[in-house]
């Protein structure tokens, strides 16, 4: 597998789209942090690090409304690809949907939304637009 991140938001856009309440994906040390990032921010119910086996696996409750059965997640993108890497600096911070959604970093000082790195003031990597 060349993109495992993609790979990752894969699989939680299609268990989205088939409306399933649990889905679980190969664990790696990103796919963690990424997965606790979106617990922090109220995009997933929960998660779970299972070490079975060589890699592990990592089980997200995904979060519907209750009324309208609408998923909280409404749109994943991968934004730097490995072809193609997408690094920013502070400054250059992108805000996704005017600041309503997130856009998950790796820093030097670990994965974050793009409103953490903006505060502690530095740039990275930007993974992935949420919204």
């Amino acid at each position: 597998m060349t993109d495992p991140i993609a790979d990752y938001l894969t699989r939680l856009r299609n268990a989205i789209k088939a409306s399933h309440r649990i889905v679980e994906i190969p664990a790696s040390n990103i796919k963690k942090e990424i997965t606790k990032v979106l617990f922090d921010k109220g995009y997933i119910q929960n998660y779970k690090f299972e070490d079975n086996g060589p890699q592990g696996t990592i089980k997200i409750a995904l979060k519907y409304n209750p009324t309208t059965k609408q998923n909280a997640i409404v749109n994943l993108s991968r934004v730097s690809k490995p072809g193609l890497r997408k690094y920013v600096k502070n400054d250059e911070m992108p805000r996704v949907i005017n600041g309503l959604g997130i856009a998950i970093v790796s820093t030097s000082k670990g994965v974050m939304t793009d409103k953490e790195a903006r505060t502690e003031g530095i740039g990275g990597e930007v993974l992935c637009y949420v919204y």
